[in-house]
């Protein structure tokens, strides 16, 4: 298999692209920063921004499937600190990306969303709904929304993973799958995990059009 990454040097994007070259697939990264990308055996990094749709186009030749692990950056971890990529990142990348994807006969591909994006938002605690609500966090969920109905409205074999708090263990837990907030999720759960699931859940044809939110068991 060949895969194509966006977002491997976010802490997430790190793991899933070390998982998947130790499974031995084949990779290519798209960066706008790729001297951050260690060059390794399969894998084939590409200069260039996810936003461009020339730049897209090359990276995704001859991929069969796709993971994005993207997200609204913010120049620190303050939940108040100023946004470093546009408000709306995610959706104007996928906006060009499923019909790139389609023109490459690409069908399968699984994006890590967040645990209180859409309707899962009255499923999280109170205290974490006032943090989306007034600091700039909440401009990340608005736009994993936006991109998750970009890409729910394709006809693509998509798998949207909404992980509860990423914690930076370096254990991979057993994984509690959670649909319409059944079984209730705990409430965090490493990176690890969430990189290795997401490789995971390309292969899953019963994850084929499901939104599930995962947490450590």
């Amino acid at each position: 298999m060949k895969l194509l990454l966006l977002g491997a040097t976010g802490r997430t994007g790190k793991l899933v692209l070390k998982k998947a070259l130790d499974k031995g697939y084949q990779v290519n990264c798209l960066s706008r920063k790729s001297e951050r990308i260690q060059k390794s055996n399969g894998l084939t990094i590409f200069e260039g921004n996810p936003n461009n749709e020339s730049d897209l186009n090359m990276a995704i030749s001859d991929c069969d499937k796709i993971i994005s692990v993207l997200n609204i950056s913010r120049k620190s971890d303050f939940p108040w600190a100023n946004l470093s990529t546009p408000k709306t990142y995610l959706s104007d990348v996928m906006t060009k990306l499923v019909p790139i994807a389609k023109e490459h006969n690409i069908k399968r591909i699984s994006i890590c969303s967040a645990w209180g994006v859409a309707e899962t938002k009255n499923d999280i605690p109170k205290w974490f709904k006032w943090f989306i609500n007034n600091s700039n966090i909440g401009v990340a969920y608005k736009d994993h929304e936006r991109q998750e109905k970009i890409l729910s409205n394709s006809n693509i074999d998509w798998t949207i993973v909404r992980p509860v708090g990423l914690t930076n263990s370096k254990r991979e837990n057993r994984i509690r799958e959670t649909f319409n907030n059944k079984p209730k999720p705990s409430i965090l759960i490493s990176r690890k995990s969430v990189a290795d699931y997401l490789l995971v859940s390309l292969e899953k044809d019963a994850l084929i059009k499901k939104r599930v939110v995962i947490s450590k068991e």
